[in-house]
């Protein structure tokens, strides 16, 4: 994917502005519907799983997602682009105790 170019770095910085929750909400709101929310929720919510050593068939059936799907968030989980490992690691330096709570 070409991330430099102008309208993915101009979402890329729109993201960058926002500095709280609410802020956050709003925009995915009005950005993605309800249902690409939703998915986006629990491919993030299998990561944390994935990273928390929880075996796929669990993550499937907690999430709903497809195995195949959680598949592919292991693979990004692990890749060398490391998106999901980075926001992982940063929300658990900040709510370390907390990161796991809500998932269900």
């Amino acid at each position: 994917m070409n991330w430099k170019k102008s309208d993915k770095m101009q979402l890329v910085n729109a993201v960058l502005t926002l500095e709280e929750p609410e802020e956050a909400q709003c925009f995915l709101r009005d950005l993605l519907t309800e249902k690409e929310i939703d998915e986006f929720a629990k491919r993030f919510q299998a990561a944390v799983m994935l990273d928390s050593n929880i075996p796929y068939t669990t993550i499937v059936q907690v999430t709903g997602l497809s195995s195949t799907t959680v598949a592919r968030v292991s693979k990004f989980l692990r890749g060398k682009e490391g998106g999901y490992a980075l926001v992982i690691n940063k929300l658990s330096h900040h709510t370390s105790p907390q990161l796991g709570r809500g998932l269900s």
